[in-house]
Formats: C-alpha cells, structure tokens, sequence
C-alpha cells in the first residue's frame, strides 16, 4: 500500500499553534524545534490548553536561535533563545525532566497574558518514551503523531459540523492509508524516513478547543467516544517513533513496510 505525506506540523512551544512545514529533516526527537520550549509553573509542572485555554492562540515560530509569538491583544515576544540560564526541574504529565529557564522577560510576558505566574523553558537534557526506545522533548509522550486524511473525513461525515485536522495536532498527515489504517501498520517508509507506529493516540480535552477561537464544546470526544474507545481512552491517530532518519517533503511518497 503506498500514499501521500500531505501535511508536516511542528510545535515549538507545547500548546501553542503549529507552524506547517514544507520539507524538513526528521531527527530521532521528531521534527525540528517540535516542544522544544514549554510552559511551567513556578513548581515546574508543565501548562497546557488544558489549564490556559488561550494557549491555544498563541502562534509561535522559530529559527533555532529566536522564539518569537503573537497572542491577540499584546505586541509580539520576540525572544532570543537562552542555553545558559538556570536549570529547572519540570515536569510532564508527572514525569521528570530538565529546562533551561528563559529568563525573567518572557516568564513576565506570559505571566501578565494569561494572569498567571508562569516561566518558559527550553528542553535540556534526554526524557524517552514510554515504549518504543525513543527520544521526545516536551511532547506529551512521543516525538511523532501520525493521522490518516481519511480518518478525519470519516470523523466528519459522523458530526453536524466537520472539524479540521487542526484539532489534533499532528506531526503527520497521510492521505492514502484509508480510514483508520494508522491503526494497522507497524513501519512506514516516508520519503527518505521510516518510523514505527508504537502507540495508540488517546484523545484529551484538547481536541474540543477550537484553535482560532479557544472555545470549547462537546465534539469531537462524544462522537468519537460511541466508536473509538479501546483500552479506556479514545483513540484518534497514532504515536511514532523515528527508525530511519532522512528528509520528510510535503508530496511525499508513503509505502506500508510492514503491517500490524
């Protein structure tokens, strides 16, 4: 079976919007910059569009060297990246793991936007996945998330009003592999990388925000919960991990390796 690698997203920082890419080379973390910086409370414990609901329109970008943001309503952070600041203990859904702090600047700038004391940390040090041996930066679990085009569209035909593939925030989309045929496949070749498919993607609050408004409702989870709920979570996409390193393009070619 082959198909077509229609979208590639990176995150740089966990919960805000995602930058789409053209072309770019996978790294065993996963795209470039993907959660490299993050949320914390003082405490260390990580934010997301789970307890700030306006993270979600937040629209960072990033070169490698300088974060930049624009959030509605507030002049744009433009933030050159620090590697030699105090190194926090954070965590992520409980697990520890190591940030550099960003300094007192822009823990005031998202401190004063969202009403809430908070500091931005770049990723330092190795955090692994759950399974799979492989390595992630301040993603929930996996370095890759993997969705199929026709999975979204048979969501849709389910709802009153389609949503799009935004809602799930995907590394990869790829059209080609059928209705839930992430669910079926262990390795996949795309472009000049293969990554092993690991984990079902269990489904959160998140997915119920809209990422240009920040406004939730019930859907998608009530209707995905009726027919995709397995193992106690509800299931929507795939976790991956990178085996082969090489270029990811837009257009590229995607070729099953090897079924589940």
């Amino acid at each position: 079976m082959t198909g077509t690698l229609t979208e590639l997203n990176a995150y740089p920082l966990k919960s805000g919007g995602g930058t789409a890419l053209r072309s770019a080379e996978l790294t065993a973390r996963g795209l470039p910059f993907d959660r490299e910086f993050m949320l914390v409370t003082p405490e260390g414990r990580f934010l997301s569009q789970r307890d700030l609901v306006q993270m979600a329109l937040l629209r960072p970008s990033y070169d490698g060297e300088v974060l930049a943001v624009d959030a509605p309503g507030a002049p744009s952070l433009v933030h050159k990246a620090v590697d030699d600041g105090e190194v926090r203990d954070v965590t992520v859904h409980r697990k520890e793991c190591q940030g550099v702090d960003q300094g007192d600047e822009a823990a005031t700038w998202f401190s004063e936007l969202f009403d809430t004391d908070c500091r931005l940390v770049r990723f330092t040090g190795r955090r692994t996945t759950s399974r799979g041996e492989g390595e992630v930066m301040y993603a929930d679990g996996y370095p890759l998330l993997v969705i199929s085009a026709e999975s979204l569209d048979d969501l849709n035909t389910r709802l009153d009003e389609p949503l799009p593939v935004n809602r799930f925030r995907p590394s990869l989309v790829i059209e080609g592999l059928g209705p839930y045929g992430e669910d079926d496949v262990r390795l996949l070749r795309v472009g000049g990388a293969v990554i092993e498919m690991v984990k079902p993607c269990a489904r959160c609050l998140i997915t119920t925000t809209d990422q240009e408004t920040a406004e939730r409702g019930r859907e998608p989870l009530r209707t995905l919960a009726a027919y995709r709920t397995r193992d106690r979570g509800i299931q929507f996409g795939y976790n991956a991990v990178p085996r082969l390193l090489g270029t990811l393009t837009v257009g590229d070619e995607v070729e099953v390796l090897e079924a589940r």
